[in-house]
């Protein structure tokens, strides 16, 4: 397994790394956002760690030109920044999970392991269900010829869905894709965006593609309702 790990705090990096090679992984270190990006771009990595506040450019910045790019290698943003909407934007600028410092060393092995089971499979430029199209990289949605606008996290919510088009999708891996997996609230939260998200790409259109799948979650119409 490859790793490269982004973070201007030496001392810390070295620690992971060496923690990380004594668990058979194989680590490439760079200490500021303009090598990690060009790191990203040259060379093919199992996941990535990002600290978010870095010389030359911020790690959100790195995960969001690495999207743009169509480099999708699973992103674990590791920072001291431990502010909710911290987290959203690491999340909405394409990150895949969210640690914060200072962290136990054997959740972030578990993390690392999780994201790579999980992959980093391509995304397609724009996901398409009939008329309904969103843009992962302009975070737009459009059904037909009109834009509709959502909130990020709806925009992450119905991304989740495209992106399982046809499938259902239980609340639970709608929570640990978009509020990650250490989310403790209601989880009848999913059940809000989603009515919200039919308010908007639904219902104005006389639509009916995101479909309640009893006792199992929600799936959208792979034909876009």
């Amino acid at each position: 397994m490859r790793v490269l790990l982004v973070d201007d705090e030496v001392r810390l990096a070295d620690g992971v790394r060496r923690g990380l090679e004594a668990e058979g992984m194989t680590v490439d270190v760079a200490h500021d956002g303009v090598d990690g990006l060009w790191r990203a771009r040259e060379f093919a990595y199992d996941v990535v760690l990002l600290d978010v506040m870095m010389p030359g450019m911020s790690g959100y910045r790195v995960c969001q030109t690495m999207r743009a790019e169509g480099i999708w290698t699973p992103v674990l943003f590791l920072t001291a920044k431990d502010g909710e909407w911290d987290e959203v934007e690491g999340l909405d600028t394409g990150g895949d999970d969210w640690l914060t410092k200072p962290f136990s060393f054997p959740v972030l092995v578990a993390r690392i392991r999780a994201l790579v089971r999980r992959g980093g499979r391509e995304r397609p430029v724009v996901l398409e269900a009939g008329d309904l199209r969103l843009d992962p990289a302009a975070r737009t949605v459009h059904r037909g010829d009109t834009e509709v606008e959502l909130t990020a996290r709806e925009l992450a919510v119905l991304e989740l869905l495209m992106r399982r088009k046809g499938e259902a999708v239980t609340k639970t891996q709608v929570l640990d894709d978009v509020w990650s997996e250490d989310f403790d609230g209601d989880p009848n939260i999913v059940e809000v965006y989603v009515g919200r998200i039919r308010r908007k790409v639904d219902r104005p259109f006389g639509r009916d593609a995101i479909q309640t799948v009893r006792g199992a979650g929600y799936r959208l119409a792979a034909d876009g309702g």
